[in-house]
């Protein structure tokens, strides 16, 4: 199998750190692919474009995050599985949680990238609300001791907040969130978050998805 990744990317991110923590490196190949880019080697695979993407060894491509953590989970005992189920329903909620603050910073981060004169200043705010609302509940949830278990949740927490540290510093996340920055700077000796760090951005840029 080829789980195809871009390093900035924090959906990519999620997916890679599964593959470490579910002890599958010697099943799935990581290989890195470029976006936006029509001789991309992921597009023969995956015509969507988008990462991550497991290609399976039958040809067969699985798209977008959750789809690729269902295979990914399937490959393992399960109690070993990342994605929580309909029995933890508090824990799926998180996930989801987080995976939709996600989902708003990359319109945010978008709509940064565009030329000052194309931005519109009420997607901007409707977005930087929204994550500032996110991040509060998030820090509410940490604090009462949520997201403990290093699941799905767990790891998509630490690739959103990863991403605002690294390439999205716009969003001042830290600030009287104690719990949640307690939590995501314990989780960086953890080699699966140690060994897919993001690199550095200049300013704020979008998440490649």
């Amino acid at each position: 199998m080829r789980l195809f990744h871009a390093p900035g990317s924090p959906y990519a991110r999620i997916a890679r750190m599964a593959v470490i923590e579910l002890g599958l490196e010697d099943r799935v190949a990581v290989t890195e692919a470029t976006l936006r880019d029509p001789a991309s080697i992921l597009l023969p695979f995956n015509p969507v474009g988008r990462v991550p993407a497991l290609v399976l060894d039958d040809g067969t491509a699985i798209t977008e995050t959750t789809p690729v953590l269902m295979m990914l989970d399937s490959l393992v005992e399960p109690a070993r599985h990342l994605l929580p189920g309909p029995k933890t329903p508090h824990a799926l909620a998180a996930y989801g949680r987080v995976l939709g603050m996600l989902d708003g910073i990359a319109v945010w981060n978008r709509e940064l990238r565009r030329p000052e004169h194309e931005r519109s200043p009420g997607v901007i705010a409707l977005e930087a609300r929204r994550a500032i609302r996110v991040a509060d509940e998030l820090e509410r949830a940490v604090a009462a001791g949520g997201f403990a278990p290093r699941d799905a949740g767990f790891l998509a927490l630490v690739s959103v907040f990863g991403y605002c540290e690294r390439r999205h510093t716009t969003f001042d996340w830290r600030q009287d969130r104690p719990a949640l920055a307690a939590l995501f700077d314990a989780a960086q000796s953890r080699p699966s978050v140690a060994r897919t760090v993001p690199p550095a951005g200049m300013g704020s840029t979008a998440p490649a998805a």
